[in-house]
């Protein structure tokens, strides 16, 4: 099993650089951020995690700067996002973002993708929440067709282009895994259909992860990779996942300065 870490990069907390050359030094093989282009100040719509918003939501970095900040520093490390909010994006500037970024780290990109919680935030992008499912996929399907083709279309009911030149083409072959996040209803139809592999959050709706993951590789008819995001670093947990069948953990790195999170990464270094 691997392992790596899943957090925010923020203004206030240990830069992007810092953090990943301190990741590959302990031995951790990933480092996933996550992303929130802003937080609308009404606050509507519940956070899943609790009733107050963390600060560092409030002050992330762009997810894609700060991960070639770490890859240019690092030669192993996999820089991932966790999540991507695709419905927020423009899918051609999204395309040429994830393979710039596969170009640049040597292919060690990877993109966890997700629909998002903020309907507010959603909305001041122009998307709807009520279609948001039907416009990840297309999205997520017609980026497959920017990296994989030389001359590139797509025809649906949110993404439409004729055919059009995508450069650079990304390292992988034929692109960076996307991962697919969330646990609902609807999610493994996602994973089958357009997905590389699976990412739950632990303690959202993995009460029977080992179930799940189970049901899910004999669904899609081969061995879905799976990446548990969030993971309390306890060595319990840690042999849970294994024994759940997951080929990745990401452990929860709080958002602190720097010297905070190198001892934070040293105790963590003991589970490895």
């Amino acid at each position: 099993m691997e392992f790596g870490v899943s957090t925010f990069v923020t203004d206030d907390g240990i830069g992007p650089a810092a953090l990943g050359r301190a990741l590959e030094e302990r031995g951790f093989g990933a480092l996933f951020l996550a992303e929130h282009t802003h937080i609308p100040v009404s606050r509507e719509t519940p956070w899943p995690g609790g009733a107050e918003l963390p600060r560092h939501y409030y002050r992330t970095l762009d997810p894609f700067v700060a991960l070639t900040a770490a890859a240019t520093v690092t030669e192993r490390l996999l820089v991932g996002t966790g999540i991507a909010l695709v419905i927020q994006r423009d899918p051609i500037v999204l395309a040429k973002e994830v393979a710039s970024l596969d170009l640049i780290s040597g292919g060690r990109a990877v993109l966890g993708i997700g629909a998002g919680w903020n309907r507010e935030e959603m909305r001041n992008h122009g998307t709807e929440p009520k279609t948001r499912m039907r416009l990840l996929r297309e999205r997520v399907l017609a980026m497959k067709e920017l990296w994989t083709e030389d001359e590139a279309e797509f025809h649906g009911e949110f993404v439409d282009f004729d055919p059009v030149f995508s450069y650079p083409k990304p390292v992988q072959d034929p692109h960076p895994p996307v991962l697919v996040g969330g646990s609902g209803p609807t999610t493994f139809d996602r994973v089958v259909e357009f997905g590389d592999g699976w990412m739950p959050i632990l303690g959202r709706g993995t009460e029977d992860l080992g179930g799940q993951i189970a049901a899910l590789r004999e669904r899609a008819g081969r061995r879905v990779p799976v990446t548990v995001f969030g993971v309390t670093p306890k060595a319990q947990i840690v042999a849970d996942m294994e024994a759940a069948g997951a080929d990745r953990v990401l452990f929860n790195l709080p958002t602190e300065p720097e010297a905070a999170t190198l001892a934070r990464l040293d105790e963590m270094a003991k589970l490895l």
